[in-house]
């Protein structure tokens, strides 16, 4: 997209107020790039809509509406599958742009947003490459239903930075690292491995996406006065439904810094 924004969350609403899902992620990848280039220098204030700008398609569910996906084997399968990540992921560019432009009354260093500009543009890479693969098999994003319950954690948590944090990194960002390399596998003994390459640079970068938030999760308890790992349990029982489920990758969270002993209590009332 051309033009310049006055400021990083001029830019950033720009694309949380953009439906078309391949305009938002340009939107995203546009403002990552005048940031990180200097041509924005300042933060702004611009607030974020209530809910960002969605496309008419898919039609969106109920979790407990939707199919289970037919096996990877299958190309109807396959397309299921990444057409649900890339779902997941058009949800996370949202969500990282939101987090960067909700809380900037907070005085929050400029590292911060540094962070979160990088994992925006990064969910909106993913979203791309998903399109693209999705392609190859003469499908698209919206061909398929989606559910409609990944944008609850962000209004459950809009008013507060700690919980927010809490949440979406280290709670449904880190299930990914458990749930992806399943994935993968799958994908790599079917000879798929285009969709194995798109999917593993998912994973890599998600590793980063967690540590990012747990970095930030750390430095706001830090400053409230908490100590992370009780504020961030307290946190989950309040805002998210129902137990962290197993099996954990405990190597990938380890390398995100996050500590078994914290997360794993919560598997259990």
């Amino acid at each position: 997209m051309s033009g310049l924004a006055a400021t990083l969350t001029d830019a950033i609403c720009l694309a949380l107020n953009t439906a078309t899902p391949s305009a938002k992620a340009d939107a995203t990848r546009s403002a990552a790039r005048q940031w990180r280039d200097g041509l924005i220098s300042q933060i702004g204030t611009t607030p974020p809509p209530a809910r960002p700008a969605r496309p008419d398609q898919p039609e969106l569910r109920p979790p407990r509406d939707m199919k289970r996906r037919g096996k990877a084997h299958t190309e109807a399968g396959r397309i299921a599958l990444l057409h649900a990540i890339a779902h997941i992921e058009l949800n996370a560019i949202d969500l990282a742009c939101d987090i960067i432009a909700r809380f900037t009354d907070q005085d929050l260093p400029r590292d911060y947003f540094d962070d979160w500009v990088r994992v925006a543009d990064e969910e909106a890479l993913h979203f791309t490459l998903l399109c693209g693969r999705l392609a190859d098999f003469g499908a698209a994003y919206g061909d398929l239903p989606a559910h409609d319950g990944l944008w609850e954690a962000a209004a459950d948590t809009a008013h507060d930075l700690l919980a927010r944090l809490a949440i979406v990194p280290l709670v449904l960002e880190a299930r990914g690292l458990d749930v992806t390399p399943p994935m993968i596998d799958n994908l790599r003994r079917i000879g798929d491995t285009d969709s194995v390459a798109v999917l593993e640079r998912i994973y890599t970068d998600e590793i980063t996406h967690v540590a990012i938030g747990q970095r930030w999760f750390t430095w706001v308890a830090a400053r409230q006065g908490e100590e992370p790992g009780p504020a961030w349990q307290a946190l989950v029982r309040k805002h998210y439904k129902g137990l962290l489920k197993h099996p954990f990758n405990h190597q990938a969270r380890g390398k995100a810094g996050l500590d078994a002993a914290i997360y794993e209590p919560l598997t259990r009332p």
